[in-house]
């Protein structure tokens, strides 16, 4: 509702400061924003002094001209009952503050829409992909993807709330060297497990599961003997390690609440004939050339550092070629954005994937790469180390063990995706206002615990003619409401979800803030009583739509 009215807003300022002021140069440019201060009023215009220099008079003066003018079109506008007052104010804003009547129509509208307040159309219906987690399936799932998952997942949830038709796509890498090495890993332990000594490589996957998945690999194959196992096509061991690993790694995201619309295989994707297509269009196009034996791409003719090889000497691709034949496939889904979400190792491959898409023939800006920095695990205060080649990680598995599934989504979210994350393992834990997920679960469950009772009492909130909620803290908790459609479009624009995370702390401040000094059921208030409930009602329906963008339960007890 404020998004709207915010945008009326300012389409009548401009018609009419252009009329009166600027009938025959252009209307200077103007921001018209929420004021950081209650005190400046609910909207605030700069046009004043961005009129300044075409107008040749102080800012202050202009303000206080402009004033009566807008305040005329206002009038005469939809939106002529919204404001209360337009003043200037110095040194040369013009002030905005919404009537009582707009705030309370904030209420209506979240009881009009209930579970689809906030949603817009704000995306069209635009396709859009975002490709995340893509962990190789080497390894159960660590922190770092575990941090991927929930990103990706809000994401998506956000941009289908806001009109896109967004996938969720998980890439299987069973392809490459790390598959090789996977199947290596498995033997060298079935060796051990065999009796035989075996000097363990380096560059082995050396985690406990190794040691589990082999087990279970003599077992269903009735091995033995060392003999029958070095009788194996090493492409079966590596079958079975990806087929494990992939069952692994979907329980642990069905537990996490992470699920994915697209499982892609590089095996089918980016299989020989795909490659060899890709390879003949970019060498149709003359942007392959061959020296010291490699087949090279002129990825520095589209913005890359230096020119790449997609084929070695020896005849193998290296791992930038099946991930050309991928980024082609996805834009020949038809997908009208794409977006990857990597960990900041792969920061340096922004560029070389960027350059191959344009090579292609497709818009570079309908490619968006988001890197999600990693995350330190936290316990009694000291930080967990983590190699995943030695098997010394904390897993997705331990988190949701130790702390459950919304506080591990929402802890890793509680930082910019930009900003390395902290998780404290301890505070997830704590069922304190201390903990932030709890504290905004305890606003939802403390609502629906007084909604519960006055119903049960016979008392039911007022959704219409509101007329009595006049308390700073009650006007600022609508206002907070009316704040919503805006943050979830926010994020979507940025994708980034780290601003739904601070509204919904703030939102539930403003709850507990108003619940402290202002009681809720009064029998002796009866409208009063009634006109409050609604207020606390919708501040829990915002709680609830929020909360289920972050995939996080809505608990009504606690």
């Amino acid at each position: 509702m404020l998004i709207a009215f915010q945008h009326t807003l300012k389409q009548t300022i401009a018609d009419a400061v252009a009329r009166h002021f600027f009938p025959e140069t252009p209307l200077p440019d103007f921001d018209l924003e929420v004021p950081a201060e209650k005190a400046y009023g609910d909207f605030s215009a700069n046009i004043a002094l961005k009129s300044a220099r075409s107008l040749k008079k102080p800012p202050m003066r202009i303000a206080e001209e402009f004033c009566p003018v807008i305040a005329s079109a206002v009038e005469a506008s939809s939106i002529a009952d919204c404001l209360e007052s337009i003043t200037p104010a110095a040194p040369g804003f013009i002030n905005f503050r919404l009537s009582r009547e707009a705030v309370y129509r904030i209420l209506y509208d979240v009881f009009r829409r209930g579970g689809q307040y906030g949603s817009s159309d704000f995306g069209t219906g635009r396709r859009v992909q975002i490709e995340f987690v893509s962990s190789n399936p080497t390894g159960p799932l660590t922190i770092a993807h575990a941090r991927q998952a929930v990103v990706g997942d809000v994401l998506a949830n956000i941009l289908n709330f806001t009109g896109f038709e967004a996938k969720r796509e998980y890439y299987v890498n069973d392809g490459g060297n790390q598959v090789v090495m996977l199947g290596r890993s498995i033997v060298f332990r079935a060796k051990e497990a065999l009796g035989q000594t075996v000097d363990f490589p380096e560059d082995c996957y050396q985690g406990v599961y190794i040691r589990d998945m082999t087990k279970l690999f003599l077992e269903n194959r009735g091995i033995t003997e060392v003999k029958a196992l070095e009788s194996l096509d090493p492409r079966g061991v590596q079958e079975f390690g990806v087929s494990y690993l992939m069952d692994v790694i979907r329980k642990e995201l069905d537990d996490f609440r992470v699920h994915f619309d697209i499982w892609s295989y590089e095996s089918q994707i980016a299989h020989p004939e795909a490659i060899r297509q890709v390879l003949d269009e970019l060498q149709q196009k003359g942007l392959l050339f061959e020296k010291d034996g490699a087949l090279w791409f002129r990825s520095t003719d589209f913005g890359d550092d230096k020119d790449r090889v997609v084929r070695k000497s020896d005849g193998n691709y290296t791992y930038l070629t099946p991930d050309i034949a991928y980024h082609k496939n996805k834009y020949d889904r038809g997908f009208d954005r794409v977006y990857n979400i990597w960990g900041p190792d792969h920061h340096g491959y922004i560029p070389r994937i960027k350059a191959a898409v344009r090579a292609l023939g497709h818009d570079v800006d309908a490619l968006e790469v988001l890197i999600v920095q990693l995350a330190t695990v936290y316990r009694n205060g000291q930080p967990v180390s983590m190699s995943t080649r030695k098997g010394e990680f904390v897993s997705l598995r331990e988190v949701l063990t130790e702390v459950g599934r919304d506080a591990a989504r929402f802890f890793f979210l509680m930082r910019g995706i930009s900003a390395h994350l902290d998780f404290d393992l301890d505070l997830a834990k704590k069922e304190t206002p201390e903990n932030p997920v709890y504290y905004i679960q305890y606003a939802h469950a403390r609502i629906c615990s007084i909604v519960e009772k006055a119903r049960a009492g016979g008392m039911i909130e007022k959704t219409e003619g509101l007329c009595l909620l006049r308390e700073d803290d009650e006007i600022d908790l609508i206002k907070k409401i009316g704040e919503f459609q805006e943050v979830v479009e926010q994020c979507a624009r940025e994708m980034e979800p780290f601003g739904l995370i601070q509204y919904l702390q703030e939102l539930a401040a403003c709850f507990h803030r108003f619940y402290d000094h202002h009681r809720v059921v009064d029998p002796s208030a009866l409208e009063m009583s009634r006109e409050r409930l609604a207020l606390i009602d919708a501040a829990r329906i915002v709680l609830a739509n929020g909360l289920h963008l972050l995939g996080v339960t809505t608990p009504e007890k606690m």
